[in-house]
C-alpha cells in the first residue's frame, strides 16, 4: 500500500503479529503509519514537540529547494539554492542600577501583598552629610612639619644607599683595572 502526498511516496509497514486478531487495532495502527491521525494531546511533550519542530523545518528546507529548482526551471537558469536567515538573537536590553533597584523594590511590595504582610519600608532617605571637621591652625603645622621630617630621612637613606652603592661600584672597577695594568 502506497500513499502519494506532495511528491513523497510512503509505505504501510507490515502489522505486528499483535495487531492481526484485533481489526480496530490495526486500522489504527495503519493510520498512525500512513500519518492520518494525530497523537492525542496528552501524549505530547517537549522532547517531541521540539523533534517535531525540527523535522518540519528540514521539510521547509526540502520544499524551498525544491521550488528553486521550478522557478530556475522557469527563467532558464540553473538553480541555486539560498538557505532562510536565521533570525539573530534578540540583544538583551540593559538596565541602569537605579531601575534595577526600583525594580527590586516593586518585586518585593507584590510579594509582600501576596503574602499579606504589611509592606516593608522602604530605605530612609540618606541623611544629610555631617559638615566635615577642619583641622586648626596649630595641628595643620605640626602635620607638615611631621611630613617634612619623613622626606627628609627619606633623602638621608636614599643618598647614603646611592654612596654605597658608588663605593661598591668604584672598588670593583679598580679591581678589573688592576689585573688589566699587570699584563
Amino acid at each position: 500500500m502506497v500513499l502519494q502526498a506532495f511528491g513523497h511516496a510512503r509505505t504501510a509497514l507490515a502489522l505486528p503479529r499483535r495487531f492481526s486478531s484485533d481489526k480496530q487495532s490495526s486500522e489504527l495502527y495503519v493510520n498512525m503509519v500512513m500519518g492520518e491521525e494525530h497523537m492525542p494531546v496528552s501524549k505530547l511533550n517537549s522532547t517531541i514537540i521540539e523533534a517535531a519542530i525540527i523535522g518540519f523545518e528540514h521539510q521547509k528546507t526540502q520544499i524551498d529547494s525544491q521550488i528553486a529548482e521550478l522557478r530556475a526551471m522557469l527563467n532558464g537558469s540553473t538553480p541555486t539554492v539560498t538557505a532562510t536567515p536565521e533570525a539573530p538573537a534578540p540583544k538583551r536590553k540593559k538596565f541602569s542600577a537605579a531601575a534595577i533597584q526600583r525594580m527590586r523594590e516593586a518585586q518585593q511590595r507584590r510579594w509582600a501583598r501576596v503574602k499579606g504582610e504589611a509592606t516593608p519600608q522602604l530605605p530612609a532617605p540618606a541623611q544629610p552629610q555631617k559638615p566635615q571637621r577642619k583641622l586648626s591652625a596649630a595641628a595643620k603645622a605640626k602635620l607638615v612639619a611631621n611630613l617634612k621630617k619623613a622626606r627628609a630621612a627619606k633623602a638621608a637613606k636614599a643618598d647614603a644607599s646611592k654612596a654605597a652603592l658608588a663605593k661598591k661600584k668604584g672598588a670593583a672597577k679598580k679591581a678589573a683595572a688592576e689585573p688589566a695594568a699587570a699584563e
